[in-house]
């Protein structure tokens, strides 16, 4: 057991911040008449998968690998229709109490070369339940992507051609790819604009 006696923990930890969320949707809903986010998708990872993943980074397949040398034994995934909307989830996450940023990479306002967009962080969560270190409030990691549907659509169908097989032309496929990235990111752009103009009207 990767995960120890603290794998029902890390359920406990990821619905204390999905109901935290799911709340400041409804807030948000309230205030404006749309959600803050389109989806919230949240896993604990597998066992088999975190033991797999300590042997591929050849650490010992112990508790404290899983959850101190890994980030991401509780993973949140927010789908949001605009833009704008990810940097104001991000801002009410920072703010939540015993949250701390440890990493962020900012992919939207910088893509990956091969059109790659989304924002990424892990947050150290301190909660009222022991941790691996047997501290008691304890920490624990919680690492989070942030897109748009558009962003998600991409990364969806370009996880799925990356590992086809046999393929002719893998340059011109990348650089197809890399074009419909743009594009999907212009779009992101205009439908933020239009929506930022009806507000104005309102």
């Amino acid at each position: 057991m990767i995960y120890g006696k603290y794998e029902e923990t890390l359920h406990l930890v990821m619905d204390q911040i999905t109901g935290e969320l799911s709340e400041y949707n409804e807030k948000i809903k309230k205030e404006t008449g749309d959600g803050i986010y389109e989806h919230l998708l949240a896993r604990v990872k597998s066992e088999d998968s975190m033991l797999e993943k300590c042997v591929r980074k050849g650490v010992p397949q112990t508790p404290e690998s899983a959850l101190r040398i890994m980030t991401d034994s509780i993973g949140l995934r927010v789908i949001t229709r605009f833009r704008d909307d990810i940097y104001q989830i991000i801002d009410y996450m920072k703010g939540l109490p015993g949250v701390q940023v440890v990493a962020e990479k900012d992919y939207i306002r910088h893509a990956k070369p091969n059109g790659y967009r989304s924002y990424h962080m892990i947050l150290d969560r301190q909660v009222p339940y022991e941790d691996v270190d047997g501290q008691n409030p304890g920490h624990y990691y919680i690492e989070i992507q942030l897109r748009t549907i558009a962003m998600d659509s991409w990364a969806s169908l370009e996880h799925q051609l990356k590992y086809k097989k046999h393929i002719k032309d893998p340059e011109l496929i990348g650089q197809e790819l890399k074009r419909c990235a743009d594009e999907l990111a212009g779009c992101d752009l205009s439908m933020q604009t239009i929506r930022n103009l009806m507000r104005e009207d309102e």
